[in-house]
């Protein structure tokens, strides 16, 4: 029996470019910023699976404690894709999956919602979008699960929502955090 929806919060990178742990930089409330992304995804009404390293002790701490279960990606450091196909693998038994990313703090709730409430509707593909432009979250039905399964290298499902472009939903929200991720210190300001 299918559990509904999952959500995969993706925690597993490296945050290269930000200069240390940004999954674990304090916002403004005092909490790390992926607990905030896995709130905002946990308040849309669906079970969470928050992806990690496999060494992340601390952050596995931290979201399990917020209400997720963690997943270890052994493979994280090849890419998204791999991270992407272990919260899949975690979860077999889902109908679908909403996707979102650690580093998206800003993301509000009602737009996880609309994706979800696009899966709920016969979607096999959804995302939200703000202006015009692509966003997270991403859900998948799922009749992807098997290629969500083969993905690897760090293009994420990009090319699956590429491939499947004739059945996306498109869920516009009036949201900019759709299209704000931090990759950057200042991103923050």
């Amino acid at each position: 029996m299918s559990r509904g929806v999952v959500g995969i919060l993706l925690a597993a990178g490296f945050a290269r470019r930000f200069g240390s742990d940004k999954r674990l930089q304090r916002l403004t409330d005092g909490r790390a910023m992926a607990v905030v992304a896995a709130g905002q995804l946990l308040q849309a009404g669906v079970p969470v699976i928050a992806v990690v390293r496999p060494e992340d002790a601390e952050l596995a701490e931290l979201l399990a404690t917020a209400g997720c279960e963690v997943v270890g990606a052994a493979a994280a450091q090849l890419g998204m894709g791999h991270s992407l196909a272990a919260g899949v693998a975690a979860s077999p038994d889902a109908a679908g999956w909403l996707v979102a990313l650690a580093d998206m703090p800003r993301l509000q709730v009602a737009s996880h919602r609309a994706v979800l409430a696009a899966l709920h509707a016969g979607a096999s593909l959804a995302r939200s979008e703000h202006a015009g432009q692509a966003g997270h979250p991403v859900g998948f039905a799922a009749r992807w699960r098997e290629q969500l399964l083969a993905l690897s290298g760090d293009a994420g499902a990009r090319q699956l929502v590429q491939a499947g472009a004739a059945e996306l939903m498109r869920c516009p929200v009036n949201d900019p955090g759709v299209l704000f991720d931090v990759d950057l210190p200042g991103d923050l300001a």
